[in-house]
C-alpha cells in the first residue's frame, strides 16, 4: 500500500509545519530560553537552554511515536489503530478547549531542569499526539510476505521512520523557537515581549482537532 508523491509530500510537510508551529508557541518554552540568556548575561546560556528544550521535546515525541512503531498488529489492524489514534487526538483537542488551565506540574519544575520541563510540557499539551496520525500515514504499513521475517522488517522500518519524524519535527520546532528567542534576546528585549505577548492555547486545541480529523479521513478514505 504505497503512497503517491503528493500525499507523502503533504505528510512530511505536516511534520515540518507542526514543528514550526510548536516552536512559535510560547508554551513550548522559547521564553524560558530568553530568560536563561538574560539571567546569565551570555548568549551561550540561550543556546544551551534551546538545546535542553529541544532534547526534552524530542524525547516526548519518541515516547509517543516509538510504541506505535513497534505494534506489529498494524499488519492486521492498521485502519482500526489509525482511527483510534485520530480519535484520541480529537479528544485531546476537545479537552484542551474545555480545560484552559495549564497543568500545575509544569510550575513545579525548576527552570534549571529545562529538558524535563520541555518533556512534560510537550506531553501535557498533546504535542506528541499531534504527530501520531501523520506518522501512521508516513510509515506505510505493508507487510509484504507473511511471516516473522516480514514482521521484523516492518518493525525496523517503522522505528526508523518514527525517529526521523521526531527528529525532523524537533529540528523545525527548535529553529522556529530559536529564531524568536534570538530576536528578542539580541534586539527587541523583554519590554517588547511584555507588550506583544500572544497566547496560542485556543489555536493549539483547534489544531489538534483538525489534525485528528485529517488523520481520521486518511485512515478511512486514504491509503
Amino acid at each position: 500500500m504505497g503512497l503517491d508523491a503528493g500525499t507523502m509530500t503533504a505528510l512530511w510537510g505536516a511534520v515540518i509545519l507542526s514543528g514550526l508551529y510548536h516552536g512559535v508557541n510560547p508554551g513550548m518554552g522559547w521564553p524560558l530560553a530568553v530568560s536563561a540568556g538574560l539571567m546569565d548575561g551570555r548568549s551561550r546560556a540561550l543556546v544551551k537552554a534551546l538545546g535542553a528544550l529541544a532534547a526534552g521535546h524530542l524525547l516526548a515525541m519518541l515516547a509517543i511515536l516509538l510504541p506505535f512503531s513497534m505494534l506489529t498488529v498494524l499488519l492486521d489492524w492498521q485502519t482500526e489503530i489509525r482511527v483510534g489514534a485520530a480519535t484520541l487526538v480529537i479528544a485531546a483537542g476537545v479537552y484542551l478547549l474545555i480545560n484552559r488551565r495549564h497543568p500545575r506540574i509544569l510550575a513545579r519544575v525548576h527552570p534549571s531542569k529545562l529538558m524535563l520541563w520541555s518533556f512534560l510540557a510537550a506531553m501535557a499539551h498533546g504535542a506528541g499526539l499531534m504527530l501520531v496520525p501523520i506518522y501512521l500515514g508516513i510509515c506505510g504499513v505493508d507487510a509484504g510476505e507473511a511471516g516473522h521475517a516480514a514482521a521484523r522488517d516492518l518493525m525496523g522500518r517503522n522505528i526508523g521512520s518514527a525517529v526521523v519524524v521526531a527528529a525532523a519535527h524537533t529540528l523545525a520546532m527548535t529553529l522556529a523557537g530559536g529564531v524568536i528567542a534570538a530576536v528578542i534576546y539580541f534586539w527587541l528585549g523583554l519590554k517588547f515581549l511584555s507588550r506583544t505577548w500572544f497566547n496560542l492555547d485556543l489555536v493549539w486545541a483547534l489544531s489538534l482537532i483538525l489534525v485528528g480529523l485529517a488523520g481520521l479521513y486518511l485512515a478511512l478514505y486514504g491509503h
